[in-house]
């Protein structure tokens, strides 16, 4: 799915919800722990945490400053990890903050980043079951640009 980021509305209008941009070194287990607990049902996986760190810090399109996460009093409760090529890599909302807005909120951020950026469109993948995330993405002005086959590899 795409959004155009022309007339990306400003970060005021995320729906109130804090949203902190950066990936912060003491919050790592915490987004790990996140991560696991969003794709334990599919959609995704997550390696062990040492694994997931050092690859994170490895991959040439890791931007501390592309990772958005929201918070409640009870700790962390959603996380938006993006590629620099313009590319949403992970959303995950604990089930606790669900359909508060949160998700809008770190997309909303999302795409005022990429928009600072000079970027054109933000992208992301999203399986054709997961019918949630897709009204989600729907809401938040994206649209269909290409249906691609799932293989066995995929799924693992």
């Amino acid at each position: 799915m795409r959004r155009d980021l022309q007339g990306v509305h400003p970060i005021n209008a995320a729906a109130g919800q804090p949203i902190r941009q950066g990936f912060a070194p003491e919050d790592a287990m915490q987004i790990h722990q996140l991560l696991i607990l969003g794709y334990q049902n599919g959609g995704g996986s997550v390696t062990d945490f040492p694994t997931w760190l050092r690859s994170l810090h490895a991959d040439p399109e890791f931007d501390p400053a592309l990772c958005f996460s929201a918070w409640d009093e009870s700790g962390l409760v959603g996380v938006m990890h993006c590629w620099t090529s313009a590319f949403i890599k992970d959303l995950v909302v604990h089930p606790r903050a669900r359909r508060q807005g949160t998700a809008l909120a770190l997309l909303t951020h999302g795409f005022h980043a990429f928009g600072l950026r000079g970027e054109g469109w933000v992208d992301l993948k999203v399986m054709e079951n997961n019918f949630d995330a897709r009204r989600l993405y729907e809401k938040a002005g994206m649209r269909y640009v290409q249906r691609s086959a799932m293989t066995e590899l995929d799924l693992a």
